[in-house]
């Protein structure tokens, strides 16, 4: 019985340690993949095993065990830290014969463990890329990322404002463009004119978040996203004079990391549901109050299609 082990953070897991597993794996009769996590991680240690359980399940080798790390020292001699390592290793893992990494710290904690220390793609030829590389430009390394793990990565943006400024046009003509999801605004799904109900309004609530929710994990590298709850809760103010409590938990289970909102420059179009032409200056000082109340970051999109698809598209590409 040859058994391996492999340290590492996975913050997050990508082509690079998948590589390494299946190389380790072909080399021993038990590889324990263990992953250390920390309360100050900036992914959460939960889901990043989640996703070394998914992308490992077919390999019946791999033993999957997370490791608290509350004892490693940044300030120490990479030979002391990796005494440390290897008093932990000892004390939750069978004997390990051979330790298998792409850094450094791969030979002292071999040695530390008696084991023989296996270096695999040091360079990074085979995969070139690194965690934190992806951390810091998911959309340049997006090939390295897992499948499973993309959802956690992929931009969601909010075309945000009032009613008849173009919103949803440019997020359907981009969603084709970048080839990825667009979640519509799902309120003309449910409901076909203004005359609804605060049932009606948090049904939709609800529904705007599923579909947003459901389309990440099929998304490719932007999810353009055509309204968002606070938008309903502006809707649900003006028509109903109240806010379902719900609206505002709904609206704190998905973060948008850009918001664009649209001005009013732009001929308003009646289609069934428009009933606001008249009131067009008012909405926009309420879309834009709701934003700036909440501290929220936004690009003003403004001027003519053309003018507007490319305010858009420059600062997408700049993300």
């Amino acid at each position: 019985m040859i058994r391996g082990i492999i340290i590492g953070k996975f913050l997050p897991v990508h082509a690079g340690h998948l590589a390494l597993i299946d190389f380790a794996s072909q080399q021993c009769d038990e590889l324990i993949v263990s992953m250390s996590y920390k309360a100050s991680d900036s992914i959460d240690a939960e889901l990043r095993f989640s996703w070394l359980k998914s992308l490992t399940e077919s390999n019946p080798k791999v033993r999957l065990r997370m490791v608290h790390d509350n004892f490693d020292n940044d300030h120490l001699e990479l030979e002391a830290r990796m005494r440390l390592w290897a008093n932990v290793i000892d004390f939750n893992f069978d004997s390990i014969h051979r330790v298998f990494s792409s850094e450094d710290y791969g030979a002292p904690l071999a040695i530390q463990l008696k084991a023989e220390g296996v270096l695999f793609d040091r360079e990074r030829k085979q995969v070139p890329v690194s965690a934190s590389q992806i951390r810091k430009e998911p959309m340049k390394y997006w090939h390295f990322i897992p499948i499973v793990v993309r959802p956690y990565f992929v931009r969601k943006i909010c075309f945000y404002g009032p009613e008849s400024t173009g919103k949803s046009v440019l997020a359907r003509n981009l969603a084709s463009a970048f080839q990825t999801e667009l979640v519509p605004e799902v309120a003309r799904e449910i409901i076909s004119s203004n005359d609804f109900t605060a049932d009606d309004i948090i049904k939709i609530g609800h529904a705007q978040t599923r579909r947003v929710l459901e389309k990440l994990n099929t998304a490719n590298r932007f999810l353009f996203c055509d309204t968002d709850v606070i938008t309903t809760q502006i809707y649900s103010k003006h028509y109903l004079g109240l806010v379902p409590e719900v609206l505002y938990e709904l609206e704190k289970k998905i973060h948008y990391d850009q918001y664009f909102l649209f001005d009013i420059d732009t001929p308003w179009v009646k289609d069934g549901m428009r009933d606001l032409g008249h009131r067009r200056e008012e909405m926009m000082k309420v879309f834009r109050h709701e934003l700036d109340r909440r501290k929220i970051n936004y690009t003003l999109v403004r001027g003519d299609y053309e003018e507007r698809e490319k305010i858009v598209v420059m600062k997408l590409t700049a993300m």
